[in-house]
């Protein structure tokens, strides 16, 4: 190879490395105006949100999405936008619709980031107000396996406990004539008993989870107020009068610092800044 031939063949490998090097830089810069449409998409689609515009917003979230398909934030907001369309108890298709979409949206999140908490937190409330009680008590064992300081996380657990346990407790008192209000205890032993081996973990856990909650949140009045009513549930299967006098008490207990709680931040909520309460 003549020296010629060499400077040639340098020269075109030089040419190549360069060219190579440009097409490297254009996808990179192409790669960032990507990722900046896809902010600027985020952005809009935010202000969207904030003013209750969510389907508008949604097609922003879509093509932030699109255009940067590794944007966490883009997909988590697309599934609030369409979670915040969702209407508990309502029937129609479009609402079904908005749930699936959500929960699809808050899945693919976790495919991502399986220890996204908020997406753990949506799909939880999400089930809860589809009234899957079993599906949101999962997903907020595993948010509380996550982090244990959130409040609502126990308190939801204590709330669906409560539920679970009121269901069979109304048809037990409807096979016996018993009013609604009536709070026991249930005087036939046997149905008593088989009331009992069915709600006494649920109630003994609900009761657990809801005191988590108030460790966290002393002024949590929400818990407070629903001890109340696990605490009822105890009186009503109660063996003895005794015992039931003294859980009624308890639950009366419960009420009343609820009750208290709410009246104090109420008073908190009018005083003017500066100001003190009587």
């Amino acid at each position: 190879m003549t020296f010629r031939e060499w400077d040639m063949n340098r020269v075109k490998s030089m040419l190549v490395a360069a060219v190579a090097a440009v097409v490297m830089a254009a996808s990179g810069c192409g790669s960032m105006i990507q990722q900046l449409r896809a902010r600027d998409h985020l952005n809009k689609g935010v202000n969207a949100f904030k003013a209750a515009a969510y389907a508008q917003a949604v097609e922003h979230f879509k093509q932030a999405i699109e255009l940067d398909p590794s944007f966490l934030n883009a997909r988590l907001y697309l599934a609030t936008a369409y979670m915040s369309q969702f209407v508990p108890g309502a029937e129609s298709e479009e609402n079904k619709r908005n749930a699936e979409a959500a929960e699809k949206g808050f899945q693919d999140v976790l495919q991502r980031d399986p220890n996204n908490l908020l997406a753990l937190e949506s799909l939880g409330s999400l089930a809860f107000n589809q009234k899957k009680l079993d599906e949101a008590k999962q997903w907020y064992e595993k948010l509380i396996k996550l982090d244990g300081t959130r409040k609502t996380a126990y308190y939801t657990i204590g709330v669906i406990d409560w539920t679970k346990a009121w269901a069979p407790q109304m048809e037990v008192a409807a096979k016996l004539g018993m009013r609604p209000d009536d709070l026991g205890p249930i005087k036939d032993k046997k149905a008593r008993d088989e009331l009992k081996s069915k709600n006494d973990p649920v109630v003994d856990e609900g009761i657990q989870m809801l005191t988590k909650a108030l460790e966290i949140d002393p002024a949590y009045d929400d818990a407070m107020a629903y001890l109340n009513l696990m605490y009822r549930q105890k009186a009503y299967i109660a063996e003895t009068s005794e015992d039931n006098r003294k859980l009624s008490a308890q639950a009366d207990q419960w009420m009343q610092k609820a009750l208290e709680t709410r009246k104090k931040k109420a008073e908190v909520s009018l005083t003017a800044p500066g100001q003190k309460t009587s």
